[in-house]
């Protein structure tokens, strides 16, 4: 598989002209990996494949907001031509910080759209492609807060235990014909999403501080910590791995 002509293994991944995107792209170009490379915002997307070129990894890209249901299978169709995806990672994401009351059916409707509903369409137009190749590896970003309800983030929390969930059920109906798929549940990760929300706050020292205490040893963590959970969910010693959300929260979720 892959692009024509190429031996390595080809890997699309979403929202990844930065943050956890960003940083699974370039792990995963450091272990021979063709990439593949999503995202709704077009300089940044040019810097990336740039980056990305330079570390010698065969790099394409395709600007595409994924909150335009309707046009995601048809952008995929024309950009990826003959090409032949083996890994896919739905890491493209939106938050925002507001609480059931103050969330507009606008943003609930968006949070939805990106954070469930591309990952469905994705899977829904890569997995019968895997399937007839063989099989492959996907991974869907979630969070910790698919597992418990964190203040002003009701859509964000409803959207990513939507992706926990759905990880799991298609698991449940592919696994036997060749699809490992697996979703990742990162705390807070210190990321570009993280910015806006600390510059939209009436106090930014004490939201990030407020951030920080949500993870036991007391910080965010980083893309490149994420990024390396979905390099090993994608690679061979994850092999057994199926099916599962795999938390990466420095305990967030343990007590």
């Amino acid at each position: 598989m892959s692009y024509p002509g190429s031996n390595k293994k080809l890997v699309l991944i979403t929202g990844a002209a930065n943050g956890i995107g960003l940083a699974t792209a370039r792990k995963l170009a450091s272990t021979k990996h063709d990439l593949f490379i999503l995202d709704k915002d077009e300089e940044p997307l040019a810097k990336a494949v740039a980056g990305l070129t330079a570390l010698g990894a065969r790099t394409q890209s395709l600007v595409l907001d994924l909150s335009d249901s309707e046009n995601i299978m048809p952008s995929l169709d024309k950009a990826l031509g003959e090409a032949k995806v083996d890994k896919l990672v739905n890491n493209a994401g939106v938050g925002f910080a507001r609480n059931v009351e103050n969330t507009s059916f606008a943003e609930w409707d968006l949070t939805l759209d990106v954070n469930l509903k591309a990952s469905f369409i994705m899977c829904k137009y890569f997995v019968p492609k895997m399937i007839a190749a063989g099989g492959g590896e996907i991974v869907n970003v979630a969070s910790a807060a698919s597992i418990v309800g964190l203040k002003n983030r009701v859509a964000y929390c409803a959207s990513k235990a939507g992706v926990a969930g759905m990880t799991r059920a298609i698991c449940a109906d592919h696994a036997a014909e060749g699809i490992r798929i697996n979703a990742i549940a990162p705390g807070t990760v210190d990321s570009t999403w993280i910015e806006k929300i600390l510059a939209d706050a009436p106090d930014p020292v004490a939201t990030r501080k407020m951030m920080e205490a949500r993870q036991l040893d007391g910080r965010m963590g980083t893309p490149e910590e994420v990024a390396n959970g979905i390099a090993f969910l994608l690679g061979p010693e994850g092999r057994f791995i199926n099916g599962s959300l795999f938390v990466m929260d420095s305990g967030l979720t343990a007590i």
